[in-house]
């Protein structure tokens, strides 16, 4: 799908080298191309970048888009063949990218209700227990312990004989869908989740919406003094966060800042912050206070969310979820989104401020949370291992055979290494990895490679790949990865080619790394 968004001034869905020349010919997609809705109107419309819709219809169908979510190909294409900015064989062109799709699909093979994978799917079977143990999963996996300060969680329900809800988002419905959601089978929000493990639960929402006033501050403080524990559920919602609607800053809105805090310093024992929000918020002042003892970012659930979070503050499930972005902090909004550079620049480039570059490939900023940070209820630890005899890996050597590549320069290009010397190049890391104890979990690890020294614009770090391993406490597993040096060690230069530089890569999980040289 072509989005509203330009690259180089150019607008994507009128972009012949993004769609045709990268996407079809490059990465041989072989599938269709639709615009965002009412993207191609945006053309025209919006972006001013034709001067009529006929030329924004033209330039969308040659650039490679093959359908319109908008009315604008309907509404102007036979104009634009008419005044020979389009023709038959460009919309035929479109009509065979579609049409063979769905023969693919096997749509036209009969009663699709007979024939097809999915046809013999009834309504009934949308909210079958498989589905909702799958939504339940889902919610499980991705929540995010921030922090845990002196083992706050998880709780004990035999010292838990009050507890105290306060939050805008603790018994909303909808906020846990998101913006994007069908009708759920069934919901569960966070106040109902918990009531099942404390009989004693007392709940206040401190806000008429997310955008807290000080009204209900002082009720908050009073009913977070007379109660053991007090779990607070705040965020955003989709008056913050939707679809055509940008935040303006990374802060909490209104005075949920204010109520935090407040409740944090009236309660008995360190408080429990969950954070139910889509993107990321500046929450530096929780990090640094120390009557807030737990923080788990939940995104939104879904139906089973607050299930999920329930769950896991009571120890039922231990968290393994890793941040998916950057958590910026608030100054980070003085950079318009609409600098769209990904490095960051010297000094002077905007207004006298070194511009910290976009996400943890490139950013060279604070982080209130850096990418696929996440804690857990156990301590895990990772060594980078030999396949065979699992002993310690601390280096190894790649011979690249290339051909007539200038030896002067300090990189190999990939095209020219051949994709057989690529393939034939591909080797396994093996990470063993410990459960501490004291909880059996699910732990996702994350490997990346990075350069010894920062040049050519090279990122900071880059993700290689991901999977998880699910051990008992004191269990001890293998995660394999398989490095690809043409896919995993290379970089774009400036002219937009892919390259291998020579000399050392680190591979890297948590602390421990694996130095790679490159030589042909």
């Amino acid at each position: 799908m072509c989005s509203y968004n330009q690259v180089n001034g150019v607008p994507n869905c009128a972009n012949y080298t993004l769609l045709t020349q990268t996407a079809r010919r490059q990465w041989k997609f072989n599938g269709y191309i639709t615009s965002d809705c009412d993207a191609v109107a945006d053309i025209y419309e919006a972006q001013n970048y034709t001067k009529t819709p006929e030329d924004a219809v033209a330039y969308a169908i040659k650039a490679g888009m093959d359908l319109n979510c908008g009315n604008y190909v309907q509404k102007y294409a036979r104009n634009a063949i008419q005044q020979g900015k389009l023709t038959e064989a460009d919309l035929d062109r479109a009509l065979q990218n579609l049409f063979s799709v769905r023969m693919r699909l096997g749509l036209f093979n009969g009663n699709p209700n007979r024939y097809t994978p999915y046809g013999s799917i009834r309504s009934d079977q949308v909210c079958s227990q498989d589905h909702q143990n799958l939504a339940l999963q889902a919610a499980l996996d991705g929540i995010v312990l921030l922090k845990n300060t002196e083992s706050v969680l998880p709780l004990l329900k035999s010292q838990v004989s009050s507890l105290a809800i306060i939050g805008p988002n603790a018994n909303n419905f909808t906020v846990l869908l998101g913006d994007y959601a069908g009708p759920p089978c069934k919901i569960i929000t966070p106040l109902m989740g918990l009531q099942r493990y404390v009989k004693d639960t007392r709940y206040l929402a401190g806000c008429q919406d997310v955008a807290c006033n000080s009204s209900s501050i002082d009720q908050a403080v009073q009913l977070a003094s007379s109660v053991d524990y007090v779990v607070m559920f705040m965020g955003l919602d989709q008056s913050q966060e939707t679809e055509a609607l940008d935040r303006i800053d990374l802060v909490l809105p209104g005075m949920q800042g204010d109520l935090i805090t407040s409740v944090a310093k009236a309660a008995k024992k360190p408080v429990i912050l969950v954070l139910i929000c889509g993107g990321p918020v500046d929450i530096d002042f929780v990090k640094s206070n120390p009557k807030i003892g737990a923080v788990l970012w939940a995104g939104y659930p879904g139906q089973a969310g607050g299930t999920a979070i329930a769950q896991i503050l009571f120890g039922e499930h231990n968290p393994g979820g890793k941040l998916p972005m950057t958590w910026y902090p608030q100054e980070f909004t003085q950079f318009p989104m609409s600098i769209m550079r990904m490095r960051a620049g010297p000094p002077n480039f905007i207004k006298d401020r070194r511009y910290p570059g976009r996400t943890y490939r490139f950013y060279k900023g604070y982080s209130v949370f850096q990418f696929g940070y996440g804690l857990s209820y156990s301590n895990y630890s990772h060594e980078i291992v030999t396949q065979s005899d699992n002993q310690l890996l601390t280096k190894t050597t790649i011979n690249l055979h290339t051909i007539n590549i200038d030896k002067n320069l300090n990189h190999y290009h990939i095209e020219e290494i051949g994709s057989e010397t690529c393939k034939s190049s591909i080797f396994p890391v093996v990470v063993r990895v410990k459960n501490h104890g004291p909880m059996d979990g699910r732990h996702t690890v994350l490997m990346f490679m990075r350069w010894p020294k920062e040049l050519n614009g090279r990122p900071t770090k880059q993700l290689i790949g991901f999977d998880n391993v699910y051990l008992k406490a004191g269990e001890v597993g293998n995660v394999k990865f398989a490095v690809s040096p043409c896919k995993h060690l290379s970089r774009a230069t400036e002219d937009g080619k892919w390259v291998i530089d020579k000399g050392s890569h680190f591979l890297m999980v948590e602390k421990d790394e694996l130095e790679i040289n490159v030589s042909s």
